[in-house]
């Protein structure tokens, strides 16, 4: 491999001084020793200065938002493990993305991140960031900074980072450092301290030896930091799941067209009830025997983040053809189950027009419509009722005024997504919804 390879001819836009040229410099070094393959070498690039380097190497590159590099190159790395993946980050960018620095050394992805540590934000002005010493003056801490600095190393370090260094732009070994970091297979971190000369060098009389003072000040060690062989997360997640490659992630349980429907047209259904009330695993049980009747069928649910308390609410969908839009402004049926979801249906009741219809318990009966309202009297039809059952039982009773498609198909989606006796149950309850059925008046505008 030759130099041409790693690094274009292009010259580096940097302030004079700065630090970022010496590290690219170094990085294109360890390219040409590690002699990668140009197509199978990433370079994540984040927001900032360094955020320029990506353009100067001829391999892969992906450049995205502040503080981000090291997720998107975490999702890089395990899309493909066999990837080597180098992220170009600065120090404003590693605080802002701290979330995704701790996991990524936690889970050790094996990437190796160069973290070009300036100790300010050196495009947008020169702020001050998570590694500014005490007392660094910047343009948001003009009479100094007061704030600890997050010591990167140990950071990382404490939490499973597989390979963690210190050193400085100017070290000369740094390009062998790399080129150890990249083959030790680990998340990598390599906290290189350099000169921001546009902002942090002039207001600060900072320099080449006042990276040395002030490393000794922090108590901050340099050189290998922490080494650990654990296993790299890509690699041992791709491993876990060889048996499953090529295969899909769900196991297909396909539902065969055993029944028959007349419906001709998308008959859009909306079912209104109590959390805890089933009303989703009811809605499901239909769309599944809609299916099993030769329809397409669609579900959309709503409710609370609470559990047993408030509404919810289930949009179906049934078609002969192709559903393309899943939602429901206007329903052809409403269910009315509880007063939960009679607070929540408004919309749905207020766009009910003639030709419509609205199922509902003796309850709702004054509710004004111009929708055919069918009023289903659950104690009249001799059945008990109960919070678990109510849903099924006037759901039962509405398919069998809407003959949408056959009760058999719903007794086979029962028998096919349920067991024991939790089947029986919903199978003698959707018998009893006959009885119910029965008690309907006749339709009325």
């Amino acid at each position: 491999m030759t130099q041409s390879l790693y690094r274009n001819e292009r010259s580096y836009p940097f302030c004079p001084g700065c630090g970022h040229g010496l590290i690219l410099n170094q990085l294109n070094a360890a390219l040409v020793k590690l002699g990668l393959d140009p197509q199978k070498t990433v370079l994540v690039t984040d927001i900032g200065c360094q955020g320029l380097g990506d353009q100067y190497f001829v391999v892969n590159a992906f450049h995205g938002l502040h503080g981000r590099s090291i997720a998107y190159a975490t999702g890089i790395k395990l899309a493909n493990p066999d990837l080597t993946v180098i992220v170009l980050i600065g120090d404003g960018g590693t605080g802002i993305g701290g979330a995704h620095l701790l996991n990524a050394a936690r889970r050790n992805i094996g990437l190796t991140v160069l973290v070009f540590n300036n100790f300010n934000f050196g495009m947008t002005g020169g702020e001050h960031s998570v590694t500014t010493p005490p007392g660094g003056i910047t343009a948001t801490t003009r009479a100094g900074n007061l704030e600890r600095p997050l010591d990167l190393c140990a950071t990382v370090a404490a939490n499973g980072a597989g390979f963690v260094w210190r050193g400085t732009a100017f070290d000369r070994d740094l390009a062998d450092t790399i080129v150890e970091a990249v083959r030790s297979e680990s998340f990598a971190l390599l906290d290189i301290w350099e000169l921001c000369t546009a902002y942090y060098v002039p207001n600060n009389e900072f320099s080449r030896k006042s990276l040395e003072a002030t490393r000794t000040a922090l108590g901050m060690p340099v050189g290998m930091i922490h080494q650990e062989a654990r296993p790299e997360y890509a690699a041992a997640l791709w491993e876990a799941g060889a048996g499953q490659r090529g295969q899909p992630a769900l196991r297909a349980n396909p539902l065969p067209a055993r029944f028959s429907s007349p419906l001709d047209r998308e008959f859009r259904l909306v079912i209104a009830g109590s959390a805890g009330g089933r009303v989703r695993s009811t809605a499901r049980m239909i769309g599944e025997a809609a299916v099993l009747s030769g329809l397409w069928a669609a579900q959309q649910d709503d409710y609370p983040v609470t559990v047993q308390t408030g509404h919810s609410i289930s949009e179906l969908i049934f078609s002969p053809t192709e559903i393309l839009f899943t939602g429901v402004t206007r329903p052809d049926a409403l269910v009315l189950i509880s007063e939960d979801g009679r607070k929540m249906a408004g919309r749905y009741l207020r766009a009910l027009t003639v030709g419509c219809w609205l199922f509902c318990t003796p309850e709702f009966a004054a509710l004004e419509t111009a929708a055919r309202k069918v009023v289903l009297d659950v104690e009249a039809a001799g059945v008990r009722e109960n919070k678990k059952n109510l849903a099924l039982l006037l759901i039962g009773a509405a398919l069998r005024q809407l003959n949408l498609f056959p009760i058999a198909a719903c007794e086979e989606a029962i028998r096919r997504g349920q067991r024991g006796a939790i089947a029986e149950e919903n199978l003698a309850v959707l018998a009893q919804s006959a009885a119910v059925a029965g008690t309907a008046a006749v339709p009325c505008a």
